[in-house]
């Protein structure tokens, strides 16, 4: 698996308008249907919902990484959303949320590809460097290539 099969600008929106994250949950997973990647849109979004009423997804420093594991999706994605607005998730740090990357993971993936792409984005985005990297790019292709590398290294393990 690659880079490509994983993120494309299709599902990439840098100018989201929402007011919880519930309508990020499912702008997201509309993105998401629409570029093929899901085959149920309304089972994903009740597992992402699930899942987030766990614990909260926010990690801190304005992003959250909300994810659901289903059969309802068809291959490993994220999408990800720029908030025109922050909003708040109840993050660990109380800080609202203004950038949001939404794991998407088939339930037969084997092992636990989203636990490693979890871990792979939180590791990039403690940097105050990346993050500012992401939150200034201006294009989906920009942020492709900013998360690059660290998703690359993450799906060749």
């Amino acid at each position: 698996m690659n880079l490509s099969e994983v993120i494309t600008p299709a599902i990439i929106d840098l100018a989201v308008d929402a007011e919880d994250k519930a309508s990020v949950f499912a702008h997201l997973a509309t993105l998401l249907e629409q570029d093929g990647r899901l085959n149920d849109r309304e089972a994903y979004l009740q597992n992402v919902q699930e899942r987030e009423a766990l614990a909260t997804t926010g990690i801190g420093f304005g992003i959250a990484i909300p994810h659901g594991k289903t059969d309802a999706v068809n291959t490993v994605s994220v999408a990800i959303a720029k908030l025109a607005k922050p909003i708040d998730w109840q993050a660990m740090d109380d800080a609202p949320v203004d950038t949001v990357f939404q794991l998407a993971v088939p339930s037969a993936s084997q092992g636990d590809a989203h636990l490693k792409l979890l871990a792979a984005l939180s590791r990039k985005l403690i940097h105050a460097d990346f993050r500012a990297q992401i939150k200034a790019a201006t294009t989906p292709e920009q942020v492709i290539e900013l998360i690059g590398s660290t998703i690359n290294q993450t799906l060749e393990v």
